[in-house]
């Protein structure tokens, strides 16, 4: 089942296939680059890769830290590692728990416009983020996509949602698609090839995620989803290879060229983000959408070019939303 709604928004050229890795993150680092940098509060930054990450993002001109953390651990992490942090704001707090709490402050004083996770849990920051009370929550459910860059393939691949919704249902799945449309379409890249993904192409009762893949897909005809090409419910191999497709006679704008993954829950996105990577060494960016502010949200094991993609996916979107004067809804 397919759905086209509108979006307007000039693509960036195309990365053919056979291009050095991080070619597609490349792009991205240098469109960031584009725009003003922007005040991003890093929170919790005391382990090497967590703070060289936004450390050479601001050294990009892509964003501006304010590191909120344990000052004295801050400092040692960068010594030990030669990562000069002079003129870098360092905001003290005593442990993980209270600069979680501190960050969600300064954004709620407009001190910053991102957020970026540093080496504590995400469990330990979206607590913060998520609070009835002094948390960061907007009308949208939040949600995360994965923005990969595998070497083998021409497109940047956005997978959602692999990290914060673990068994979404209807209503939760209709906001983490319109969530990664309008990540897609305002950092640039043009108007999304959407794919609802289940184990098989057909809808069955047996499987409610081929029957949920269809009512995305209508919800999207009749204007409750706008902004991409949806189809669904897809497999894998049939969302991404045009000859899967061919061999199985599914014929649409999406089918074979899908840029957005949908995955049916957490366990299957994050086990295919992590085969991604694992097995065709692609690199995985990841951002969380649905809050007051993007949440650049890194794992620990992330490279600094991954830390990178993440910050410039994320400038590059919260640009778009000042440009706007935009948020999502409330």
């Amino acid at each position: 089942m397919t759905a086209i709604t509108d979006a307007k928004i000039d693509p960036m050229p195309p990365n053919p296939i056979g291009n050095p890795p991080h070619a597609k993150y490349e792009r991205l680092i240098a469109r960031a680059k584009q725009v003003p940098a922007v005040r991003t509060i890093v929170v919790h930054p005391c382990e090497e890769g967590a703070l060289r990450g936004p450390i050479e993002a601001a050294k990009a001109g892509i964003i501006i830290p304010v590191l909120v953390g344990p000052a004295i651990k801050i400092s040692a992490v960068a010594r030990e590692h030669r990562i000069d942090i002079d003129g870098v704001e360092i905001v003290d707090v005593p442990h993980s728990e209270a600069a979680a709490a501190k960050a969600v402050e300064l954004i709620h004083q407009s001190k910053g416009e991102l957020l970026m996770k540093g080496s504590l849990h995400t469990d330990e920051l979206m607590r913060q983020v998520t609070s009835g009370t002094t948390g960061l929550r907007t009308g949208r459910r939040i949600s995360h996509v994965f923005i990969m860059d595998v070497p083998t393939h021409a497109d940047t691949l956005f997978i959602t949602d692999a990290a914060i919704n673990i068994f979404p249902d209807l209503d939760t799945k209709r906001d983490i698609v319109q969530n990664a449309i309008d990540l897609f379409t305002q950092v640039g890249l043009g108007t999304p090839r959407v794919a609802i993904l289940s184990a098989v192409e057909t809808v069955t009762s047996k499987i409610p995620s081929t029957i949920e893949a269809a009512a995305l897909c209508k919800m999207a005809e009749r204007g409750q989803i706008t902004g991409g090409i949806l189809d669904g419910p897809l497999a894998f191999d049939n969302a991404i290879d045009p000859e899967a497709a061919r061999i199985k006679g599914i014929a649409s704008p999406v089918a074979g060229r899908a840029q957005i993954l949908v995955v049916p829950d957490l366990e299957a996105g994050n086990m295919l983000a992590k085969n991604l990577t694992f097995l065709a060494k692609a690199d995985a960016a990841g951002i969380v959408l649905g809050a007051r502010v993007p949440i650049i949200l890194t794992s620990r094991a992330d490279s600094v070019r991954a830390r990178m993609a993440s910050c410039a996916v994320a400038v590059l979107y919260a640009h778009a939303r000042r440009r706007t004067a935009t948020v999502p809804a409330t």
